[in-house]
């Protein structure tokens, strides 16, 4: 996929560059508790900056419904976003309208502004061409720098780029270009690992990702799905089961399209879910009692997990492959996480990863600074890997 980025911009000095982010930071009593979607979007900023362009933050936060909550006001963000971009941040009470546009206008070269959240008004979630257009009056140029807002068509995401000259910010650029590597345009062989509880859940994910990848791994609670479709014994376990005849249906799609499905061939099975808990590793089809739980993969699975990787140039992972919340049952996920980040460190894959849990399970493994990308963006990366157009970026094609 071609997008215009800000490379593609013609001067930019004086100009009013309006720019989305996602400033939807976790806040306690008013003060921002985790600043890394403001740090995100730092390089987009600055290289506007540089360029003189008058910089406009547009953003939402929580979900207001269309009216003025002041608990869910963008002003607590101020001052964090000052002491990193290291200048002064001013603020709109109002992200529209005749008092916005002066105090852009007011702003010198290389100023920013951080408009109030675009979700006090109506016209935002249900992209009113109107309330797009007021916000079109404000600035010269659109730049989307959220990748994590792209599956919505509202007016700050979709509308307002079909008004203005719009490109994609830095922390798009290289999140488009991320995914393209992984699923658009890759270098095969290509594997993927899904996992997560509910298979109910992935199953446009599973069905589009058949029909992508080479050899597909699936772990956490919706392989136990596909082992009860196999026939398997799951004892107690955490599945599906009226989705059996679903999971058969993606086995044999796998096997038409020549994706290798790749499921666990042994288990960690517990009676309860607790740190430290005691288990056994059982091989896959073992007899199992009412109270026993299939909590991880087993060793000879992550054995053979890591030979499939090794054979592999790209991959792309969502979910964790067990509990991996309460060790032990986060074995199989580090274990698989830090071999697959050892050979992206070292230029012999291409991994990318993304989706919330996914996110804090490499974090768990402290390997997400050695992977090619890890996305933040959970329903848009999602979305994207189901194979669904998202509108946001659809709007920046060249």
């Amino acid at each position: 996929m071609t997008f215009r980025t800000l490379d593609d911009a013609p001067s930019l000095a004086g100009k009013a560059a309006l720019v989305r982010v996602d400033f939807n930071v976790p806040m306690e009593d008013g003060k921002v508790t985790d600043d890394t979607r403001l740090r995100v979007a730092l390089p987009t900023i600055q290289k506007l900056r540089d360029a003189g362009a008058k910089v406009a933050l547009l953003a939402h936060f929580d979900r207001p419904k269309g009216k003025v909550v002041p608990s869910m006001s963008l002003q607590p963000v101020v001052d964090d976003l000052e002491a990193l971009i290291g200048a002064p941040v001013r603020f709109a009470d109002d992200c529209v309208g005749d008092e916005a546009k002066a105090a852009i206008a007011d702003l010198d070269a290389g100023g920013v502004i951080l408009l109030e959240n675009v979700r006090f008004h109506a016209g935002e979630e249900t992209n009113d061409p109107a309330f797009a257009q007021q916000l079109a009056d404000l600035g010269d140029l659109y730049v989307n720098d959220a990748f994590s807002a792209a599956h919505r068509a509202h007016a700050s995401t979709e509308g307002l780029a079909r008004l203005l000259p719009a490109y994609a910010g830095e922390s798009m650029r290289r999140e488009l270009e991320a995914l393209d590597a992984a699923l658009g345009n890759p270098t095969k062989p290509v594997i993927g690992i899904v996992g997560g509880a509910k298979v109910s859940t992935k199953l446009d994910l599973l069905k589009n990702l058949v029909g992508q990848l080479d050899k597909l791994a699936i772990g956490g609670g919706m392989a136990n799905t596909f082992l009860y479709a196999q026939g398997f014994d799951i004892g107690g376990s955490l599945a599906e089961k009226d989705m059996e005849a679903t999971a058969r249906e993606i086995m044999q799609e796998a096997a038409d399209r020549g994706c290798e499905l790749l499921l666990p061939i042994d288990l960690i099975v517990a009676t309860e879910v607790k740190p430290g808990a005691d288990y056994r590793t059982v091989k896959a089809g073992e007899t199992l009692s009412a109270d026993d739980k299939i909590l991880d993969a087993g060793p000879a699975s992550v054995a053979r997990l890591n030979a499939a990787i090794d054979g592999c140039k790209t991959l792309i992972w969502n979910g964790p492959l067990g509990v991996f919340e309460v060790p032990p049952f986060d074995t199989a996920t580090v274990a698989v996480a830090r071999h697959v980040a050892a050979r992206a460190k070292a230029g012999s894959l291409v991994a990318v990863g993304g989706g919330g849990d996914t996110v804090s399970a490499l974090n768990h493994a402290g390997v997400s600074d050695d992977m090619t990308f890890v996305s933040t963006a959970g329903g848009a990366f999602l979305e994207w890997m189901e194979g669904k157009p998202l509108p946001g970026v659809l709007a920046l094609r060249g």
